[in-house]
């Protein structure tokens, strides 16, 4: 990465990507061009019902975040409608671990609509309230446990909705090399592109950098 936050020229992979399987993947094949800020970018969704919830105004945030980088948004609390609520429920995990609640998925689908209503009024009436999440230890290959917080199903909802909203701001800032916690992007796509560039370019440094944090 260069001072001027733009990656290599168009290199193109001399071998398939590490993502396993026979065929090479996708961004094998193509010519990797300048890193640039996302404005040409396809956008590819989860799930295809998660253009409905857009279709409701987040196309209108997305591209008034395109055309002017440094424009600020005020009102985005109307965008957690119903329907995007909704659409972030069918798109959790039908069998994820449950929180502290002790709901489930297939539990609250036997009364979505109501569920999904009361949730929106409590939202916009200010009266919801995030629940602790719930603690659990997952173990690691050294002995030793790795803590994990699990959510309630509500909070997964509201996250997953309000989620979609600041993608729809911040995604249009994001560069051509940023791979973590981008829809779309994994750190197997990022693997190929370090890939390529190591064994097509000269390079004298590779820096691991990581933050750790303590509670």
């Amino acid at each position: 990465m260069h001072a001027d936050r733009k990656s290599d020229e168009p290199i193109l992979p001399a071998k398939a990507a590490n993502k396993g399987g026979i065929e090479p993947s996708a961004e094998s094949l193509e010519e990797r061009g300048s890193a640039k800020r996302n404005v040409d970018q396809t956008v590819s969704h989860r799930t295809p019902s998660r253009d409905k919830c857009e279709s409701r105004g987040l196309l209108g945030v997305r591209e008034a975040a395109r055309e002017d980088g440094t424009l600020k948004f005020t009102a985005l609390l109307h965008h957690v409608n119903e329907d995007c609520l909704a659409e972030a429920f069918f798109n959790l995990k039908k069998t994820a671990a449950v929180g502290v609640d002790e709901v489930t998925w297939h539990e609250y689908e036997q009364n979505v609509e109501a569920n999904i209503a009361d949730l929106h009024g409590r939202i916009h009436r200010g009266a919801y309230r995030a629940k602790p999440s719930k603690r659990i230890w997952i173990p690691k290959p050294d002995g030793r446990k790795r803590p994990i917080g699990i959510a309630s199903l509500e909070d997964k909802i509201v996250q997953q909705a309000v989620l979609w909203v600041l993608q729809s701001i911040y995604e249009q800032d994001f560069l051509g090399f940023s791979y973590g916690f981008r829809q779309g992007k994994s750190q197997h796509d990022a693997l190929d592109a370090l890939t390529v560039a190591i064994t097509s370019k000269k390079v004298s440094w590779i820096i691991n950098a990581d933050a750790i944090f303590s509670c």
